[in-house]
């Protein structure tokens, strides 16, 4: 070897400096081999034959307070006038029932907030805490 010669592929004392690859090649193939011949052994299940039970689900639909708020102040529920100083203590008696009924709350138009947020505030105070406004579809 000569001492500007960088064409050589040998070392000085003859090793070769590239490396092989051909064993790591061989090794992936055993291994792939090995990944394709489990797999399909791996998704069978075992088959076990489980007893049916036909029964329907137990739904209980909740009771709901219809609460109606018209632009005078008055207060309806469910369709009879109460006055607004005894909604909170009916509020107190239907949230300790179970299951806790669901408020809907149906507002005038022309209702001022501060009567909404009014009986909102007396609700959350009893402890309810499924309430929802009721509104007329837009039409056109």
């Amino acid at each position: 070897m000569t001492p500007g010669n960088f064409n050589s592929r040998r070392g000085p004392h003859g090793q070769m400096a590239d490396i092989n690859v051909v064993p790591l090649v061989d090794v992936m193939l055993v291994l792939l081999v090995i990944f394709i011949i489990t797999t399909p052994l791996l998704t069978h299940a075992v088959k076990i034959d489980l007893p049916k039970a036909a029964s329907a689900p137990n739904v209980t639909k909740a009771e709901r307070i219809e609460l109606g708020l018209r632009e005078d102040g008055a207060v309806l529920w469910n369709g009879e006038l109460v006055a607004l100083d005894s909604v909170a203590s009916r509020f107190a008696r239907e949230a300790a029932r179970a299951p806790q009924p669901e408020l809907h709350i149906h507002a005038d138009r022309h209702t001022h907030y501060e009567g909404v947020a009014r009986v909102m505030a007396l609700a959350a105070k009893a402890g309810i805490t499924r309430i929802g406004f009721v509104t007329n579809p837009e039409e056109g």
